[in-house]
């Protein structure tokens, strides 16, 4: 296979059939770093068509990268409230500061020095590279990894690794228009190469692909285990006023507004009477019972919250769903 050729290919899609992002701005080098840091912070584990609004939002109210490092955590949250993750958040902020301080405000320009960022691992700081700085390389994401899975058809075990798929990035060998062709891929997978139903009859390397020769097109993935465990939220009530915590207590969601809750045997899920909903976060099926007590105990850090005024507080899509169940119990 001629891995300039199919470059040249996916290059020349990508520039007739690009969407318009708002990180794609034509905007000065500084600035671009900028946008490449926070629409990558944000894209962790979320759509771009998620993103998109929440991109331009954030952009309009934290406009720089100094803003950024001195933003007032109630108003960063605000920015951040429903796209969930808020750690990411938190990290963004730390990582501004740290650039700030120890890099003179500009993005360091190699993977080593990005990764010593707060929340910026082997794929971020890949492409970061790859998009900010026009380095030659391709971010192994799930839209690329798709397209190498089919194009070589790699189906065993051994061979969906991420190791030997990061072996095998050569495929798309390397153009001098690096920071576009990292994008072009990524893109191509997201709009032709899709997980369901790929648009063969749109795409400019299906002469390339051994699955569309075989007609085959079933990805084949590592089993992800999602744990289901289960807890027990004590949903306390006063007229219209409801209790919550600052969560201290597990590791999804720390230190955001929470109803009070603990983990429990399965069995006791199993055989309560009370109304019970599920909840799934990235790694975990969270099983709920929800308990309502019309009295308010003497909890420490309690946050007494008027039903009526949810938005005057930042509340975490997984404390949204509990209180749009209660009504119903």
């Amino acid at each position: 296979m001629n891995g300039k050729n199919i470059s040249k290919k996916i290059l020349y899609w990508y520039d007739n059939n690009k969407r318009v992002l708002p990180w794609r701005k034509k905007v000065s080098k500084k600035q671009r770093e900028y946008f490449t840091l926070v629409s990558e912070f944000m894209l962790q584990q979320t759509q771009v068509k998620t993103v998109i609004p929440y991109f331009i939002n954030f952009i309009k109210k934290i406009p720089s990268l100094k803003g950024l490092s001195k933003v007032k955590n109630q108003t960063l949250m605000r920015s951040w409230e429903g796209l969930g993750y808020y750690s990411r958040a938190k990290n963004l902020k730390k990582t501004a500061i740290k650039i700030l301080k120890e890099y003179n405000g500009r993005l360091p320009s190699n993977v080593e020095d990005l990764k010593k960022l707060p929340g910026i691992g082997d794929y971020t700081s890949r492409a970061i590279m790859a998009i900010a700085f026009n380095k030659k390389i391709i971010p192994l994401d799930g839209n690329v990894e798709r397209i190498l899975k089919r194009v070589l058809y790699l189906r065993k075990e051994e061979e969906i690794s991420k190791e030997y798929l990061n072996s095998k990035i050569h495929f798309f060998d390397l153009s001098n228009r690096a920071s576009d062709y990292a994008q072009a891929i990524m893109e191509f997978g997201a709009l032709v190469c899709k997980p369901n139903n790929p648009l063969c009859i749109k795409c400019p390397i299906s002469l390339n692909c051994i699955s569309f020769e075989k007609n085959d097109f079933t990805i084949k993935t590592k089993n992800k285990f999602n744990k289901i465990k289960y807890f027990e939220a004590q949903i306390y009530q006063n007229n219209d006023k409801y209790l919550l915590v600052r969560n201290d207590k597990f590791n999804f969601l720390k230190n955001m507004p929470i109803f009070p809750m603990n983990e429990v045997e399965k069995k006791k899920y199993k055989y309560s009477n009370s109304k019970k909903i599920n909840i799934k976060l990235s790694n975990m099926d969270m099983k709920i019972i929800l308990n309502k007590i019309y009295r308010l105990p003497n909890i420490k850090n309690k946050i007494l919250l008027d039903r009526t005024k949810t938005k005057s507080i930042i509340l975490p899509s997984f404390t949204k769903k509990i209180f749009s169940s209660i009504s119903k119990i």
